[in-house]
Parts: structure tokens; C-alpha cells; sequence
């Protein structure tokens, strides 16, 4: 006790001092615990960072979020085609039935009807059609299987429909544009049927699907001028039928055609001349006659009757070559196009 009493002073602040050392490794251990635990947070941070830098597309940075912003587009470009789509109408398949269910037999006279109307047209707008095979009697566009059949899949009655009247559209922009000459048109093969056809109405592509619509091939090629062609590459663009998209185009001067008949070198052409006329003879006495009879009268009497004679009439020359006027500057050529076309077809939105 006499030490503390002594000491009293040393042991207080000693006291103290421990007191305070205690409370300082107290906050020394918390801040510490803060420390790791905002460490961590930090670190998770940067991670997320790291994370969202390396997204495609970039999601932005301080006031600039890309992702709200790309969202906005999307919705817009939503609007944008719900407007758009009513410019966008379907080819009417033929036939449409009103029950809604399609059979053979409606397709049938349905396919017939079209093909007449489709080949009068061409021969209204003067447009000269593929030579006839040995089986139709006429140019069938491309459903040369589907015309000598009654009975189809059931199927394939749709897709054949649709292809019908995507077929009519395409020709009517030919027609309308007054082509020269058609050569071909070939489509995709949907039906069994097309199994059976000629190999020249049928293409090896088939139709992309994405999500918003539907590319059908087509490739059509015909003989034209430049005007010609100008006409229907605007028919296309301006096509009230759906939407009709040229692809690719090929155009090449066309072969020339083979003469029918070679033209032959004018010859002189006989004219016939009436022989001179003869003397009239006075009536003969009954002994002249007996003279005759007997060739009792002369030598004139034995002369033989002139024959009408030929007189050769020389062919008339060729007109001379006219050295003046002006110089031909455009001689334009009859071209052979061909055109791969895409039928747009979109799908019902969601």
C-alpha cells in the first residue's frame, strides 16, 4: 500500500494509458474490418466494370446509358414498321377461297383461268411467249406439272396458290413494260408435283425466312431495248402487289436470230407479148379447099403459127447509197436480261 501511496500518480496514469491503448486497438480493428469490407465492395465494382466494358454493344458512361438509348431505337424502329407495313400488302393467292379451306379442284380451274388471262395479256402487250413443248398447247409459266394434273397434295395447295399469284404479278410488270420476247421463268419447288415438271421452271434456292419476312426466288428472262428495260425495273420498284426486290441483273446483247428464209438475188421476170395479129383470110372457094386438103395450096399454106415470144426484162439496179445527211449515232442493240427477284412476304407481327 505504501508503494501505491507512493505511486499513486504513476499507477492512475498508468491505468489511463492502458485504458486508451485498449480503446485505440478497438477502433484500429473496426476501421480495419470497414476497410476490407469496402475493399471488397471496391474490387466487385471493378469487376462489374471490367463486365459491362467488354458487352457489345457499350452500355455507356456517366450521363450516357447506350442500353436505355438502344432500347428507344428499337421501340421506334417498331412503330416505324407497324406504319410501314399496310405498304407492304401480300400478293393475293389464287385462288381465296371464302371457306377458307382451298381444294383441287378450285386450284385447278383457278390455274387454268390464270394461264389463259396471263397469256392473252402478253399477246395484247405483243410480247412473244417460250415455243410450246409437246405436251401443252401453250406457254404454262412455270406450272407446266400442275397444268396436266387434277389431284394435288394437300399440302401443297397453299405454297402453289401463293406462287400463282406472285407468277401473275411478275408478268403483269412485263406486260405493262411491253418486253420484246419472254424467254424463261423459273421458281422455287414447293410441291411433289414440281418433281415431275421440266427442270428449266424450277430454281435450286429456296426461301429465306427472317423475323420479319419471307424472301421468295424468282428468276425471269426475257429480250428488250434499254427503254424497255428501264420500264421494268420502275415496275418493279412501283409494284402496288407486295413488294418485288431485284436481286441481281444480267443484261447482254441478245443472240441474233436465225434468218427464216435467205433473201434470193432479184432475177429478170419473163413478160409474156402477145403474138402479131394475122391477116384475115377471105373465105376459100370449094377448090381451094380441095387444094388444102390435099396440100395441093403452096408453101404459105404449110408455114407454121408464130408462138408468143418471152421478152427478159433485166432487174432494176440498187439504188445508190445516199453519202449524205447525218451520221448515225446511236444503232442500239436488242438486249437478253436476266433477273433474280425476291418476293417480299411479311410475317404477321407478334
Amino acid at each position: 500500500m505504501d508503494w501505491i501511496k507512493r505511486n499513486l500518480y504513476f499507477l492512475v496514469g498508468s491505468l489511463v494509458a492502458l485504458a486508451l491503448m485498449g480503446l485505440a486497438g478497438w477502433y484500429l480493428y473496426s476501421k480495419w474490418q470497414l476497410n476490407n469490407a469496402i475493399l471488397a465492395g471496391l474490387d466487385e465494382q471493378y469487376a462489374k466494370l471490367k463486365t459491362l466494358s467488354e458487352q457489345n454493344p457499350h452500355p455507356g458512361s456517366g450521363k450516357t446509358d447506350n442500353i436505355k438509348i438502344a432500347r428507344d431505337q428499337q421501340q421506334q424502329l417498331r412503330d416505324y414498321i407497324r406504319k410501314t407495313r399496310p405498304y407492304f400488302q401480300l400478293c393475293p393467292p389464287i385462288p381465296q377461297p371464302e371457306s377458307g379451306k382451298l381444294t383441287s379442284q378450285e386450284f385447278s380451274s383457278a390455274l387454268s383461268r390464270t394461264l389463259d388471262q396471263m397469256q392473252r395479256d402478253a399477246a395484247k402487250a405483243s410480247v412473244v411467249l417460250p415455243p410450246n413443248d409437246s405436251k401443252n398447247n401453250s406457254y404454262s409459266f412455270s406450272f407446266a406439272a400442275q397444268k396436266e394434273s387434277l389431284a394435288y397434295l394437300p399440302g401443297s395447295l397453299v405454297p402453289l396458290s401463293e406462287q400463282l399469284g406472285e407468277v401473275k404479278a411478275i408478268c403483269a410488270v412485263l406486260c405493262a413494260a411491253k418486253i420484246n420476247s419472254l424467254d424463261n421463268l423459273r421458281r422455287e419447288r414447293v410441291s411433289d408435283d414440281d418433281l415431275k415438271g421440266p427442270q428449266t421452271d424450277y430454281l435450286s434456292d429456296k426461301s429465306v425466312t427472317n423475323e420479319l419476312a419471307v424472301l421468295a426466288p424468282y428468276e425471269v428472262s426475257f429480250r428488250c431495248f434499254s427503254s424497255e428495260l428501264a420500264a421494268v425495273l420502275a415496275g418493279f420498284a412501283s409494284s402496288p402487289c407486295g413488294m418485288i426486290i431485284v436481286k441481281t441483273i444480267n443484261v447482254e446483247s441478245a443472240p441474233a436470230a436465225a434468218p427464216s428464209e435467205a433473201l434470193a438475188p432479184p432475177v429478170a421476170s419473163p413478160i409474156y407479148a402477145p403474138p402479131p395479129p394475122r391477116a384475115v383470110e377471105p373465105p376459100r372457094t370449094p377448090d381451094g379447099a380441095f387444094r388444102d386438103r390435099y396440100g395441093l395450096g403452096g408453101r404459105d399454106r404449110l408455114r407454121p403459127t408464130p408462138q408468143p415470144a418471152q421478152v427478159y426484162q433485166p432487174p432494176p439496179a440498187a439504188p445508190a447509197a445516199n453519202k449524205g445527211g447525218l451520221p448515225l449515232a446511236l444503232d442500239e442493240k436488242q438486249l437478253k436480261v436476266t433477273l433474280m427477284l425476291n418476293v417480299v412476304k411479311l410475317v404477321p407481327p407478334k
